[in-house]
């Protein structure tokens, strides 16, 4: 429930801070007192439109601020939860409105979108009042209003469930139908086209392997050209060693004939040809070493060729090459096996939808049971509220055409005002005053199913007096039981039922002052008995109106 509204600088309100208790609480004041300030603020503080007017002249900004207690399981601190708002503690819901028109939003300290308060705030405070239709305007909201009456909140979910699954089924259907029905179009290409790349077998990474591979091979080469040269030089019919060697062995028999006289070059020449033929067999390595083999840079360079000839007609990349292939197959299979899938994934939608059809129907024959037993208990309230020839009724239209994650129902709350006329929707049909009693005769009969912690009910006892009056103020206070109620009236009867009486007036901020404030003060039992008896009487008091207001207050 609402615990505290602090207000700073908004209108004709300076500084205020009120606690709230559970129950119902009254406002009562003079007219232009500032009621509809107050609830203008608390509407702000729960996301509502800001407006730059609304800041009290002369300052630079307005806040407001509003404090909730409710239970760890709400649906609010979930909400908040689910946006990642910390919801540890008491609720604090803050605005800052700035003359310019520009408002900052704040839920727990953390700053937030105004569209986000609003939905928060919606699920912790509802205020009606005469030409309020936020609660019958929505058709929607009268179907969640029979579900929350009944109890089925659990069965909508699972109907929900059910209607995800369903068009889940359909829309994989669908997708698989395309691809089947694309994949046939292209059957010859795809046959081809996967042919080519199954006998192509391009591994992820192969081409970086190729192309290093490559220039490894080709600076190999240039390497090997040099030492294959040397070898032959060494090696061919052109080496020196032939000629050395039979120089040597001439020179050997010579040198018999002159002692002393060849033997230092025949020596240098024998290890001149050791020399070579280390040379050779060195050079013979290197060219072993080099690993060079014209016919690998030859397979190498047209496995390059290969790939990226189908990288082109493919128009990917190679890397993706085997990606592509990959899905070429799948294409293929499902081509190949498509109708099996279809009529697999086709019965499956039709197992999904007739498990939805059949919980969706229940769903609807337990509203229809709902409608009915929420009619009656409506039209229960509606004598004692000057409704005694109105009738309220809940209609409900149940179609194929309408099936949706809530059901097959379209739902709505029709009043017939008086005999004779048409029904029709609550909201074309009724009066402002009518409205105002048939959403308390609806909010009564559902109790505290379907409504926020927290009501706030804006003067909806205009125009009435006396026993309508009386029967509005004995539904409030049944109604507060419940949840919270907040009443703004004019009526004394009400009044005089609330467990809280708040009295607005405004005056000077200090004596003597030009500047008019708005102040709020909880009355004390005394001061109750001469308001309300200021309510009955007008501006002079009279015993016979204390006397009546004391009646009020011991009844109430």
């Amino acid at each position: 429930m609402l615990i505290q509204l602090s207000i700073r600088d908004i209108v004709l309100i300076d500084r205020l801070d009120l606690a709230f208790d559970a129950g119902l609480s009254v406002l009562t004041g003079e007219t232009g007192a500032g009621k509809s300030i107050l609830l203008d603020s608390l509407s702000l503080s729960l996301g509502g439109r800001g407006d730059g007017s609304l800041v009290r002249h002369g300052e630079d900004k307005g806040q407001v601020t509003a404090v909730f207690d409710v239970g760890a399981n709400h649906a609010a601190r979930r909400f908040l939860r689910d946006n990642g708002i910390d919801d540890d503690g008491d609720l604090i819901f803050r605005r800052i409105q700035s003359p310019d028109g520009r408002t900052k939003a704040y839920i727990n300290d953390q700053p937030v979108g105004v569209q986000l308060m609003r939905q928060a705030g919606q699920l912790l405070v509802e205020i009606h009042g005469q030409h309020d239709d936020r609660a019958l305007v929505d058709t929607g909201a009268h179907r969640a209003l029979i579900d929350a009456f009944a109890g089925l909140s659990e069965d909508t979910a699972e109907v929900g469930r059910l209607y995800k699954s369903w068009r889940d089924g359909e829309r994989a259907l669908k997708a698989h139908r395309e691809r089947v029905e694309s994949a046939a179009r292209e059957a010859d290409y795809l046959r081809s086209s996967v042919e080519e790349l199954e006998k192509l077998s391009p591994l992820d990474g192969e081409e970086d392997e190729l192309a290093e591979h490559r220039q490894k091979m080709i600076k190999a080469e240039r390497i090997a050209g040099d030492i294959a040269e040397a070898a032959e030089f060494l090696n061919g019919n052109a080496s020196p060693v032939p000629h050395i060697a039979s120089l040597v062995r001439r020179l050997e028999r010579k040198s018999q004939e002159a002692p002393g006289l060849l033997e230092e070059t025949v020596s240098l020449l024998d290890a001149a040809l050791d020399q070579l033929s280390n040379a050779q067999m060195e050079v013979e390595a290197a060219l072993r070493r080099t690993e060079y083999d014209p016919r690998e840079l030859e397979r190498v360079e047209e496995r390059l060729f290969a790939l990226r000839a189908a990288s082109r007609k493919y128009s990917v990349p190679v890397t993706e090459l085997p990606a592509l292939a990959e899905r070429m197959i799948a294409d293929l299979a499902d081509l190949d096996a498509g109708e099996e899938k279809l009529t697999r994934l086709q019965a499956d939608v039709d197992a999904a939808a007739a498990h939805y059809w059949v919980a969706a129907r229940s769903l609807s024959e337990k509203r229809l049971h709902a409608a009915t037993a929420l009619a009656e208990a409506v039209m229960a309230e509606l004598p004692a509220l000057k409704l005694e020839r109105a009738r309220f009724s809940v209609e409900i239209k149940s179609s194929e055409e309408s099936a949706g994650p809530e059901g097959i129902d379209l739902v709505e709350f029709h009043v017939q005002t008086n005999p004779g006329t048409r029904p029709g929707p609550i909201m074309k049909v009724a009066s402002g005053g009518e409205l105002s009693r048939f959403l308390l005769a609806l909010k009564v009969a559902l109790a505290d199913r379907g409504s926020a912690p927290t009501l706030v009910f804006d003067e909806i006892d205009t125009g009435v007096g006396g026993a309508v009056a009386d029967a509005i103020g004995q539904r409030l206070k049944r109604l507060s039981a419940k949840v919270q109620v907040l009443s703004v009236t004019h009526a004394p009867q009400v009044a005089a039922r609330a467990a809280t009486h708040l009295l607005i007036s405004k005056g000077p901020v200090t004596e003597g002052s030009e500047r008019i404030a708005t102040r709020v003060a909880a009355m004390a039992e005394k001061d109750r008995t001469e308001e309300i008896a200021r309510m009955l009487a007008g501006a002079s008091v009279t015993e016979e109106a204390r006397a009546a207001a004391r009646r009020l207050l011991t009844a109430g």
